[in-house]
């Protein structure tokens, strides 16, 4: 979708374990944070679009999440909306916070994306993530993952995310289709382990050699723990504002979020693209741009293997080519294209309904030339990709968003 919105100004908290903070206190910090960057009060916003996934059954907080978190810092009476899609929740308010302000239909939106993820019982939070697939095929799933992952310590969904199998999976195959070595996805791993190393707000911030990659704790082959993204909690946020609300503002160089597209998974053919290569095609058609146009990227990398297989998706590179150009160097800061700068999902963290906001902070950021040790050199185009769930043999739900300065 073609849209016209500004990124008035980004806030985050420190993706971590945050045992003390609850939904409230980290959805404040982030809230407070963007509205201080964008100069404006929260009196000025206009609707408010909250990205939650797992509150339900984590917290049992349901059905009116950002009401609570909105309501003790005063922000009430404005419509509120609730969004729920997986871990393309955060993403997914921030299309829908794009679309009001591009149509006109109000001049100041806050997307905000917030997740308590811990719990002191985590098999709690196992379930909340495993809630993002069909649950009337959950046991057979979970059956056909152990067939195919036997070996695997543990089992998938009792000491790790079913999704890691699904990831696993999906990693050998395309080891045995192009050749893709297990040391190329550690490759991904220790590139933005050296990111996030450099990025104050990152739940993991030591630096990782490949071979210490390969020397972590095995999950289910090929992954090992620091190729899979951490359980955490945090929020983010972002305010956006009408193009004419900017020019009152005097953003004297404003990021615009010039396309969102979505797509839903289906059971799509072999010769069928997936639903990333999906939203990418139509993204850059839409924005008039090509992969080699695109300064930065921040995509879905839960696990290290889905990192190479979006840098396919995406056009950055040819199928079966992934494993290459992670190894070139090309996806590294100072590379040609670098990918996940704040650390990515790998160790910035992934609180399943902050994290597709996160990517927009990050983007921002660097379009904006203020990340610091992390900056990108002339950073003018950037793209999000995030998406979630499960459904058929593809994500339940995707996105692709381009913003540009």
């Amino acid at each position: 979708m073609k849209l016209d919105a500004v990124v008035a100004g980004v806030g985050m908290t420190r993706f971590a374990k945050h045992p003390d903070k609850g939904l409230k206190e980290l959805g404040r910090e982030a809230v407070e944070l963007a509205i201080a960057d964008a100069g404006l009060g929260l009196a000025d916003l206009e609707a408010a679009y909250v990205g939650n996934c797992a509150a339900g059954l984590v917290t049992g907080q349901e059905s009116v999440r950002g009401q609570v978190i909105l309501h003790p810092m005063g922000v009430g009476k404005i419509p509120i909306v609730n969004v729920e899609n997986a871990c393309a929740s955060g993403s997914t308010a921030l299309l829908h916070a794009a679309i009001m302000v591009s149509t006109g239909l109000a001049d100041v939106v806050l997307a905000l994306g917030v997740e308590k993820l811990t719990h002191p019982d985590k098999m709690r939070s196992f379930a909340a993530l495993a809630g993002a697939m069909d649950v009337d095929e959950l046991n057979a799933m979970v059956a056909d993952l152990a067939a195919s992952s036997a070996g695997a310590e543990g089992g998938a969904g009792r000491d790790r995310s079913l999704f890691m199998d699904v990831y696993a999976i999906a990693a050998r195959d395309h080891m045995r289709r192009y050749g893709t070595t297990k040391e190329q996805f550690a490759m991904v791993a220790a590139k933005n382990a050296f990111h996030g190393s450099l990025n104050p707000r990152a739940q993991l911030r030591d630096a990782l050699t490949v071979e210490q990659v390969l020397a972590d704790r095995p999950i289910v082959e090929p992954l090992t723990r620091a190729m899979c993204s951490p359980i955490g909690d945090g929020g983010a946020a972002a305010v956006l504002v009408s193009g004419r609300k900017a020019r009152a503002l005097g953003i004297a160089r404003p990021v615009r979020v010039t396309t969102s597209v979505m797509h839903s998974g289906w059971t799509r053919r072999d010769d069928e693209p997936d639903t990333v290569a999906l939203c990418a095609s139509e993204a850059y058609e839409e924005a008039g741009i090509g992969p080699a146009d695109v300064s930065v990227v921040e995509l879905h990398d839960a696990s290290a293997p889905a990192e190479i297989l979006s840098y396919e998706a995406l056009g950055l590179c040819a199928p079966g080519d992934g494993g290459a150009l992670v190894a070139s160097g090309a996806t590294r800061l100072g590379g040609r294209i670098p990918v996940n700068t704040s650390g990515g999902l790998l160790r910035k963290g992934h609180p399943v309904g902050a994290t597709g906001i996160a990517q927009i902070v990050e983007l921002t950021e660097q379009l904006q030339g203020r990340a610091g040790a992390r900056q990108v050199a002339g950073a003018r185009v950037g793209l999000a990709q995030n998406g979630g769930g499960k459904k058929g043999n593809d994500a339940a739900a995707m996105l692709v968003t381009i913003l540009r300065t």
